[in-house]
């Protein structure tokens, strides 16, 4: 941090919670500079000030942030929209520049990235790195196996190009629990015949496994992305909830955004 901000920003910032929440925090006496409780929202932070937050040093505001999002159906994949709740009103933090990093459809669940590293977003977006994303997904009809071998060969989606090949793991009835990554209570009413698999692929295409499944005859009624890259959803975070990244997933992100290329020369 280069200049001085306002004590309710610098916590907004960091996390601590909406611009309005922390203000209230501070107007409490939860918040110290330099040893001094501090009541006004307004207060300066310049570089040097210590600052703690219920007796926690809150560390200088980073380049970057970095959140993972589990994203409930009902909200877009945007910093704004004039009819729809977006993804960024569950994000506890006032710091600009935030954004998805990619999209989930509004019915879609699962795995988002928050983030304001446009550099790091556009790696990891990019064709050419080929960033693989898991879902699990719910259809109706049998997935047969030459379903899967015509997803695993690529298919055509009425496109120039077929997608490229993709991982197919086709789930038993009994499943609701798959390697301790996600738990799924069915809903009461499911057509009589369906079929639940994970599906990994490495692209990013509009709507791309919805148009892959309806391409073998075999139309989505439930998504959830699971993980994306390096990144897992974790089980014990509820849908609408957020936390930040720590510093090893932000590495193994930032790495899996580079080229095989790339790679090489660092190593």
């Amino acid at each position: 941090m280069s200049k001085t901000v306002r004590l309710d920003k610098f916590l907004a910032d960091a996390g601590k919670g909406t611009r309005s929440e922390v203000k209230k925090y501070i107007q409490k006496g939860l918040a110290e500079i330099n040893g001094q409780t501090v009541k006004k929202p307004e207060q300066k932070v310049g570089p040097e000030d210590r600052v703690l937050f219920k007796g926690e040093e809150i560390a200088r505001e980073p380049e970057h942030v970095y959140y993972l999002l589990h994203k409930p159906a009902g909200y877009v994949s945007a910093t704004e929209d004039k009819r729809d709740r977006t993804v960024m009103e569950l994000i506890p933090s006032a710091r600009k520049g935030l954004f998805p990093a990619g999209r989930l459809d509004k019915d879609t669940e699962g795995l988002l990235l928050i983030t304001d590293d446009g550099a790091l977003a556009h790696e990891l977006l990019s064709p050419a790195r080929h960033v693989e994303k898991t879902y699990f997904v719910r259809t109706e009809g049998q997935v047969t196996e030459e379903d899967k071998e015509k997803l695993e060969k690529g298919i055509d989606i009425g496109e120039k190009r077929q997608t490229l090949p993709a991982k197919v793991k086709l789930l038993e009835k009994e499943d609701i629990s798959e390697e301790g990554v996600m738990r799924h209570v069915r809903p009461e009413t499911l057509p009589e015949v369906y079929t639940e698999l994970l599906l990994t692929i490495s692209e990013g295409k509009f709507h791309q496994v919805k148009r892959m499944m309806e391409a073998v005859g075999k139309p989505v009624i439930y998504l959830k992305r699971i993980s994306m890259g390096p990144l897992t959803l974790p089980e014990d975070l509820k849908k609408g909830e957020c936390r930040l990244l720590t510093e090893e997933e932000i590495r193994k992100l930032k790495d899996a955004g580079r080229t095989s290329d790339e790679k090489s020369e660092k190593c």
